[in-house]
């Protein structure tokens, strides 16, 4: 579970249980102690590693500039003293922005290349068994669409990579394809929901990937890839991301991406602003995360060959999680007007999502809606058994198809 973002870069975190009612001079909030332990607390309730960045504002810095890890070291302490542990983190979030983030004036890709050298010694030191995760950068794409916040200084991570040298255990780096409605002011570059089937959209995580490839051949030859930030838009997410159009470009990512040997895809956020995965008020699922559900559920660790996508079709292939020599596909039709079909060699389970509209903060199972019982139980979430052979694909749905009898050698 990730807990980071551009505010973690300018969060004042105290050293005891009463927080200051103002946050310090060079920072802009202040993370309390209580509210900390309750993420621990999280984090181990559902057996899910931490990941998360640390405070790098003028704050937190010594009185030449340089970053100081006194912030670092107090929040790493408390959080092992309250029985939680820090599986991976950035040193900073998104540092090809890093003046959004609080950074002194005039900071650059050499002053960002000494302060990761700084970090990086004192968390080999200090927590030697967390991985470190770099740059985490943002923006950049092989695609003619490109991201920007308004008129903030962009860096290279060509030139952050250059400067800071080897280091990191994951290449990280964070995806969106387009900011949202609510930044447009801002001049920051859109999407409309019209275009959330299409092709040139849901290839965008591609564009991203291609363009860190190289760099990270470069600079960190053979560290896996972690993206580490990603939904359908900057900026809190655009209105459809809470509604199951959006639950194509998610899925199709996911599969993509596994695809092209990224390893951890982090999910901006559990629940918060529209693209979150619940209800912010409710906490509610939102089609979103009945996916997820599913994919983890489903999808297995293991790529396999299912062949190329075309438009209308995104197949992809994985084991099937907890069956040896299972198969689990994920079949998207992303037409809006036409069915398509696959053939199988052998019967499965199907388990088919739709909704009455696309904009549709509802999504349904094998014709029936998910939702969760009155004791926030999770519903029957059982595949429909189907013989080998033809499988007819509606337009606009995600079948996951379980294939237990594969016969699967990888």
């Amino acid at each position: 579970v990730r807990v980071s973002g551009t505010w973690a870069n300018s969060t004042y975190f105290p050293d005891t249980d009463t927080a200051p009612a103002e946050p310090p001079a060079g920072f802009i909030g202040v993370l309390k102690r209580d509210q900390w332990k309750g993420v621990v607390d999280f984090s181990r309730a559902v057996d899910a590693g931490i990941v998360t960045s640390f405070a790098t504002s003028v704050g937190a810095r010594d009185n030449t500039g340089v970053w100081a890890p006194e912030q670092a070291k107090r929040f790493l302490d408390y959080t092992r003293s309250v029985g939680g542990q820090i599986a991976a983190a950035e040193f900073m979030n998104e540092p090809t922005f890093a003046a959004m983030g609080g950074a002194p004036a005039g900071y650059d890709a050499a002053a960002y290349g000494r302060d990761f050298k700084v970090f990086r010694t004192f968390a080999k030191e200090a927590v030697p068994n967390m991985l470190i995760t770099g740059p985490g950068s943002v923006g950049e794409t092989t695609g003619d669409w490109g991201l920007a916040y308004g008129n903030v200084q962009m860096l290279k991570t060509r030139d952050l990579l250059a400067a800071s040298g080897p280091g990191v255990d994951a290449f990280s780096y964070h995806h969106y394809g387009a900011s949202s409605q609510r930044c447009s002011a801002a001049g920051m570059p859109g999407t409309t929901v019209e275009d959330a089937l299409s092709e040139r959209w849901l290839r965008r995580t591609d564009e991203t990937l291609a363009f860190y490839r190289p760099l990270r051949d470069e600079f960190e030859p053979g560290k896996p890839f972690w993206l580490t930030e990603t939904a359908d838009a900057a900026c809190g997410g655009n209105p459809w991301a809470a509604t199951f159009i959006d639950t194509f470009r998610y899925l199709d990512q996911l599969g993509r991406l596994a695809k092209q040997d990224v390893r951890v895809v982090a999910h901006n956020t559990l629940v918060a602003s529209d693209y979150g995965l619940l209800n912010d008020q409710a906490f509610t699922p939102k089609p979103n995360y009945w996916g997820a559900l599913l994919w983890r559920r489903l999808m297995g660790t293991t790529v396999l060959d299912a062949g190329l996508s075309r438009p209308g079709l995104h197949l992809y292939a994985h084991s099937l999680r907890g069956h040896p020599g299972g198969v689990a596909l994920l079949a998207i039709n992303n037409s809006r007007t036409q069915s398509t079909t696959i053939v199988l060699p052998v019967p499965a389970a199907r388990y088919t999502l739709t909704a009455n509209k696309l904009e549709d903060a509802h999504v349904q199972l094998n014709g029936q809606e998910l939702k969760l019982g009155p004791n926030d139980e999770l519903p029957d979430l059982s595949g429909k058994p189907i013989p080998a052979g033809r499988v007819e694909l509606p337009p606009a749905s995600i079948t996951f198809l379980s294939l237990p009898h594969a016969e699967n050698r990888n």
